[in-house]
């Protein structure tokens, strides 16, 4: 019993730590950027040591990746939240939408996400991490709205990636000071266009 709630105790203690680390990382990554920012910083911000920084990641890199994991876990999470499964197909399409845009402008992650995030890790490793969290919540919804009729069917991956394109610079230009009202009109007119005429 004893060994067992000191597992648990060692468990809490490294998902602190690494937590911590994340956190700490964030901000400074956010505030300074990727380049600017020091491992000796980031131990500093998290309050543990360089060990243990080096114990849960091989080098800022991969610390930067968790970090980016982290956002695109948390977007995808509030697409989902504001997505419930009893939507209609195409308001769900909007919805989603919408809530990207609203998870997007919380401040730094168009630069985490938008911009450091492909500098440091490139292209490849920014769609693997967006497969599995907002761009997989994306080509959910186009699926399921080709599926039942609500869109019409066009090539499923081309869709998504184009659609996709359109968000992240509608994501940053609204962060970079352009009208969030202008870029909603224009999306939810593309994503009428794609609605099938019964719909």
């Amino acid at each position: 019993m004893q060994q067992e709630s000191e597992r648990r105790s060692n468990h809490a203690r490294t998902e602190g730590t690494r937590s911590a680390l994340i956190e700490a990382a964030r901000a400074l990554f956010v505030e300074q950027g990727y380049a600017e920012t020091g491992t000796p910083q980031i131990v500093e911000k998290a309050g543990v040591t360089r060990g243990a920084l080096y114990h849960h990641f091989a080098d800022k890199k991969a610390l930067f990746r968790a970090v980016v994991e982290v956002e695109s876990e948390a977007v995808a999470g509030e697409i989902a939240a504001l997505t419930p499964e009893e939507l209609p197909a195409l308001d769900a399409l909007i919805r989603g939408g919408e809530a990207f845009m609203a998870a997007m402008s919380q401040p730094g992650r168009t630069r985490l996400l938008l911009l450091d995030g492909p500098a440091v890790l490139g292209r490849k490793a920014m769609d693997e991490i967006d497969a599995r969290h907002g761009g997989r919540t994306l080509r959910e919804g186009l699926a399921i709205a080709m599926r039942q009729g609500a869109i019409r069917r066009l090539p499923l991956d081309a869709v998504a990636t184009l659609l996709s394109a359109m968000f992240d610079r509608a994501a940053l230009d609204v962060a970079g000071g352009a009208s969030e009202a202008d870029k909603k009109q224009a999306i939810d007119a593309i994503m009428a266009g794609l609605a099938t005429r019964h719909s």
